[in-house]
């Protein structure tokens, strides 16, 4: 990289192309290891990701989160004031003990990116994962007058000290509970949902989050990175005779399809006046200027793919008790919100009609990678029809669950087209054959049928997402 390179900023990346949005669709590498093993060092499968899948369901899964989520440590007498000028959500209960997912928008009320908030007292904060949002705050920290200081702990592939501050396991299953009674030393604390306790798991000083990925008694187990082999190889023993495995990659980026949750928003950025300074202020070489956009909707203006809170279903986090970043648009949002997230299932003539493609003679459809179908790295958007060819939203994330034997998609779609069991289309496929990016070959498009269900879409999700480990929970 040259030095000129080095010091652009994204508004002068903005400015010298032409076409942003032809840009990002198809000539950035993407900044996510999602589509990037080799910005990773976790393992794509340890067994199979069928096994890894079934085991979050019917024993005990363990994924290392620990190298692909940048943090964020914000502390001093201005830390809360900060986050609380920034968030949409109320930080009024915010208390050691208590973790909230925390989202930030811009002043139009378009979402910048969420992240998960831990109150580690002493006038210390910790963020996990999305960076466009956790540069959000650090340029709000660095242009105001605030009385804070930040430690940027950045994801594995763009950390340059080679390691991290923290390790991160995620422990999930119905087997989770009874796992974690093992490995904690001492009695097992009873943790509610969204709560966190400290404890010691093989005399190694850890945070446990009550939280879980697929509707079981879950903990995501966070302590100094230097002792993950310690902590690790303590829950594997104890999860040997649980029928514990090992998560790969494949696996993890498969787990919201059940789960529900949406990933990365395309951060409203990238236009607006009121945003320049921001603009120049990000550097070109960053994930704003390297995220990939793929999938069939394909506008002429970035402004399209802008999303509100209540677009991705964070409607109910918007707290409109204090004065913050986007307020004035969130409120007008909130008076009629235009779409809503749901789930979708495809219909399985369709699915079999897109495979059976790789058969006869002629393009194909789009190829159907399993058990994560999207190609793009992180920011997937396909068109989403009503049966008379109205475009009423937009399909994210796609992917199969061997747990419900289904190929599903999360989407955003017009609110009054979001009743479950409604049919709609989803337009399958990139046009004109396809993109330049790498990983998408000739094809074509096509439409699939789709049926709207909720989200989450596993029953045990929603049945169970608010249960508690430990002494009361864990068995």
């Amino acid at each position: 990289m040259t030095a000129e390179a080095s010091t652009r900023s994204l508004q002068d990346l903005i400015d010298a192309t032409p076409d942003l949005v032809d840009y990002l669709y198809n000539d950035t590498p993407g900044a996510h290891s999602r589509t990037r093993p080799d910005l990773t060092p976790v393992r794509q499968e340890f067994t199979n990701w069928r096994d890894e899948q079934r085991s979050w369901r019917e024993t005990a899964i363990l994924f290392d989160q620990s190298h692909h989520m940048p943090e964020l440590f914000v502390s001093g007498p201005d830390a809360r004031r900060l986050l609380g000028h920034i968030g949409v959500n109320s930080l009024e209960n915010l208390q050691p003990g208590r973790a909230k997912q925390f989202i930030g928008c811009t002043p139009r009320g378009h979402m910048i990116g969420d992240c998960i908030l831990y109150d580690l007292g002493g006038e210390t904060y910790e963020l996990v994962s999305s960076t466009p949002l956790l540069n959000w705050i650090e340029y709000h920290a660095a242009t105001g007058s605030w009385d804070v200081r930040l430690e940027r702990d950045n994801n594995t592939s763009d950390n340059p000290t080679g390691r991290r501050t923290k390790f991160r396991f995620q422990l999930d299953g119905p087997n989770a509970g009874a796992i974690f009674d093992e490995i904690v030393d001492g009695t097992p604390p009873d943790i509610p949902f969204f709560r966190t306790a400290r404890l010691t798991i093989a005399g190694v000083d850890v945070m446990v989050l009550r939280h879980s990925m697929s509707g079981h008694r879950g903990v995501e187990i966070s302590g100094d990175y230097l002792h993950r082999d310690v902590v690790r190889d303590a829950i594997l023993e104890a999860g040997a005779q649980h029928g514990l495995l090992r998560g790969g990659a494949k696996t993890y980026y498969s787990a919201s399809f059940e789960g529900g949750w949406m990933a990365y928003p395309l951060p409203g950025v990238y236009t607006g006046e009121e945003l320049r300074p921001y603009r120049e202020w990000l550097p070109a070489t960053g994930w704003e200027g390297r995220f990939q956009l793929a999938g069939s909707f394909r506008p002429d203006s970035i402004e399209a793919y802008y999303v509100t809170p209540f677009d991705m279903g964070y409607g109910k986090l918007v707290k409109f008790d204090h004065d913050f970043i986007g307020k004035e648009a969130l409120e007008s949002f909130a008076a009629n919100p235009a779409r809503t997230k749901v789930t979708l299932v495809w219909n399985k003539d369709d699915v079999l009609r897109i495979v059976g493609s790789l058969l006869d003679p002629g393009t194909p459809y789009k190829y159907l990678e399993l058990p994560v179908a999207d190609y793009g790295n992180l920011m997937h958007r396909d068109e989403v029809r009503s049966l008379d060819g109205g475009l009423i939203g937009l399909a994210t994330k796609t992917g199969y669950s061997i747990n419900e034997r289904k190929l599903l998609s999360l989407a955003m779609i017009d609110v009054e087209h979001a009743t479950p069991g409604k049919e709609v289309e989803i337009v399958w496929g990139e046009p004109d054959g396809g993109s330049r990016k790498p990983q998408v070959e000739l094809h074509q498009q096509t439409t699939v049928r789709a049926t709207v269900a909720e989200a989450p879409y596993a029953a045990t999700v929603r049945q169970r997402g608010s249960a508690a480990v430990g002494a009361t929970g864990g068995r």
